[in-house]
């Protein structure tokens, strides 16, 4: 071994070290860096407008795009937690009460279709037992949330820290984001051009994934709370939460909530409302992500459904509530790599 190829390899392996000491100094920050990242990502096409509009004062332009994301996603977030804590932990207490019975539903089976009930018995089916395991899921469930929720709430020195830390990133991000990403561009070892088509590609998955999910979800979950809020239904903010959450699974989505919710306004004899809810849900909610999703994200930069789930509930697992951003974003990067991969390898293969 020569000197220039020790002095070579010193050098990479003192680069990684330092690099790996740096990721790990900096581990515990990595859900505001991941929201500055995603704010970044949508808001970027509407900081370069505004930079041309103010001919080219980046600052002023990087700030009124922070006030932006702050007013249109942060604060309305913010609110939405709050009313998830107030309504989870009030539901938790009617269950926990029995002032809401879960296991009603089997009940009016029993009373109206006591066939049904007999035909559950002859395969096994323990009645009294599922009622039993309803109820306790049912009170595990709402205690989870609520517990989740107003813990967020109750962490405020910490999520004061990440909230300042994302939009002091931000801002950064918006305003000195062409500079990083030449530096990016000229740091990396994998050839220019190819680095640059890859942050691109990834940049528009990205926001195509984070606007198709993320909207159709608030649409589906908002039409969603409107419902339960109008038949009567208790916790319409938290069910219309969930409902945005569960719109990331493909073919059933939120109907996962607004159809046991239908059946069990039929069960308490409120027949029509339960019908006029399962009309709504299916015509209005379930087209609401045919129509949307194609027209915010489009054809060609859509991820797949099943990567989407998959990248939400690995990003819920690894990084709680974030997750439903984080994850995909992880995937969008995962998809644009692998193309470029694919693009390149075809290449090879033609020359």
């Amino acid at each position: 071994m020569n000197d220039n190829t020790a002095n070579r390899f010193y050098f990479a392996a003192l680069l990684i070290a330092v690099s790996a000491a740096f990721i790990w100094l900096i581990h515990g920050f990595v859900q505001p860096i991941f929201w500055a990242v995603a704010l970044c990502i949508v808001f970027l096409p509407l900081n370069r407008r505004l930079t041309v509009l103010l001919k080219g004062r980046s600052s002023l332009a990087a700030a009124l795009s922070v006030i932006t994301a702050l007013l249109v996603v942060v604060l309305p977030l913010g609110a939405l937690v709050t009313a998830v804590a107030q309504e989870a932990a009030g539901l938790y207490e009617r269950i926990l009460s029995n002032e809401i019975n879960v296991s009603g539903v089997i009940d009016w089976v029993e009373q109206r279709l006591p066939s049904v009930i007999q035909t559950a018995e002859s395969v096994g089916i323990d009645i009294q037992r599922l009622q039993s395991q309803l109820s306790t899921s049912a009170v595990d469930a709402s205690g989870f949330i609520a517990t989740r929720a107003i813990g967020i709430g109750q962490d405020t020195i910490r999520v004061a820290i990440y909230f300042f830390l994302m939009l002091y990133l931000l801002f950064f991000f918006l305003r000195d984001g062409n500079t990083i990403l030449e530096g990016l561009v000229r740091a990396l070892p994998f050839g220019d051009e190819r680095e640059r088509h890859l942050l691109e590609r990834f940049a528009e998955v990205s926001r195509a994934t984070i606007k198709g999910t993320l909207v159709v979800g608030i649409v589906q979950g908002l039409i969603g709370g409107i419902m339960f809020s109008f038949f009567g239904i208790g916790a319409p903010v938290l069910w219309g939460v969930v409902m945005a959450l569960m719109s990331i699974i493909p073919a059933v989505g939120p109907a996962i909530i607004w159809a046991p919710a239908a059946i069990i306004l039929i069960a308490n004899g409120r027949i029509g409302a339960g019908l006029a809810m399962i009309a709504i849900g299916a015509l209005i909610i379930g087209l609401a992500d045919n129509l949307l999703r194609p027209i915010l994200v489009g054809r060609d930069t859509r991820m797949p459904d099943y990567l989407i789930l998959l990248s939400t509930l690995g990003g819920l697992t690894a990084f709680g509530i974030s997750g439903v951003v984080i994850g995909p974003i992880i995937a969008a990067f995962f998809l644009s790599v692998w193309e470029m991969a694919r693009e390149e390898y075809s290449n090879g293969d033609q020359t």
